[in-house]
């Protein structure tokens, strides 16, 4: 599906669905959306816009990572939509002409939606406002990874502010599972800041100069994220340590626990062992109350051994 969004030079609105009704109109400039376009649609890449292959062959192939390429006064961008629930990304191509813009999706994005309708709310007038549009569409998609580094934030939050209840094995399986969603937000973030860099810096780019301070705002907006993550990052190790700690105390305790029970036991069974030799000629075998005896001298070892540990402290 294609739809055009156009801006005449007498300051009208228009929306085409075909790139041919383009030259019935005198216009400013236009926005073409291509969305999970059909076979013959994206052949109009080509035979109507002219893109070198190279530019084409990203838009169709794999997932590629957040760049721009230049090719003559044609500039493609390609960028990174994210889902705030999956923190799954998709691709979003542009190509700006000197009066054009094009987007390229597979699928529908709610971002492009709400790009669409604050151009046609505010449209710019001036022939390079096809360059606005474009600021708008990586608005829209810097906007929405903010609802992910926030449901991530909450999620620690209530590591640090919520009761501390037993299960260390648990509480780390779910510090990974934060480490992971980060390690995802900053595999989209920081690729697309190194291009928002990479925009701002640009001198191929004519019309830049007027709209430098809308992309700089979206640069502030991802280096802050690339700050969130960072330091949820920091904060998610030290959550790791924390409970990895408790849970060495924790064996610690266990083992020691063990231990003293394993030292109180074994004078008492060597003195088991002893008496349970099958000697005839042993000398206390024959004591009426021997077998008493035995087992009084070895309460009162285990009892002694027992009241030393804890004079010692090995139970605190």
């Amino acid at each position: 599906m294609i739809r055009i969004l156009a801006v005449t030079n007498d300051r009208r609105i228009l929306q085409l669905s075909s790139l041919d009704e383009l030259a019935d109109y005198d216009l400013s400039w236009y926005w073409a959306d291509f969305c999970g376009p059909s076979p013959d649609e994206v052949k109009l890449l080509e035979d109507f816009f002219g893109f070198h292959p190279l530019a084409i062959e990203d838009c169709l192939y794999y997932l590629q990572r957040p760049k721009m390429d230049h090719y003559g006064d044609v500039h493609f961008l390609v960028l990174h939509a994210m889902s705030p629930d999956t923190l799954e990304t998709q691709e979003v191509d542009l190509f700006i002409g000197t009066d054009y813009v094009v987007s390229y999706h597979q699928h529908p994005r709610r971002e492009l939606e709400r790009a669409r309708e604050k151009v046609l709310h505010k449209p710019h007038w001036e022939k390079h406002g096809c360059l606005h549009a474009a600021y708008t569409v990586i608005d829209e998609l810097v906007d929405d990874y903010f609802p992910a580094a926030q449901a991530i934030e909450d999620q620690l939050l209530e590591f640090e502010t919520g009761p501390q209840e037993p299960g260390t094995q648990q509480k780390l399986l779910q510090v990974f599972d934060i480490r992971n969603k980060l390690l995802k937000l900053r595999k989209t973030v920081v690729p697309m800041r190194e291009l928002l860099y990479r925009i701002l810096n640009t001198q191929r780019i004519e019309a830049m100069p007027h709209y430098h301070l809308f992309f700089t705002d979206i640069y502030d907006h991802l280096l802050k994220l690339a700050e969130i993550v960072d330091s949820n990052r920091d904060m998610t190790s030290d959550l790791r340590d924390h409970y990895m700690s408790l849970n060495a105390n924790r064996m610690n305790t266990i083992m020691k626990t063990l231990t003293v029970i394993t030292v109180i036991f074994m004078p008492l069974t060597f003195i088991a062992g002893i008496y349970g030799m099958n000697f005839n000629y042993m000398p206390e075998l024959a004591w009426h109350n021997g077998y008493f005896g035995v087992l009084a001298a070895m309460a009162l070892m285990a009892g002694g051994m027992y009241a030393w540990f804890k004079i010692k402290g090995w139970f605190d």
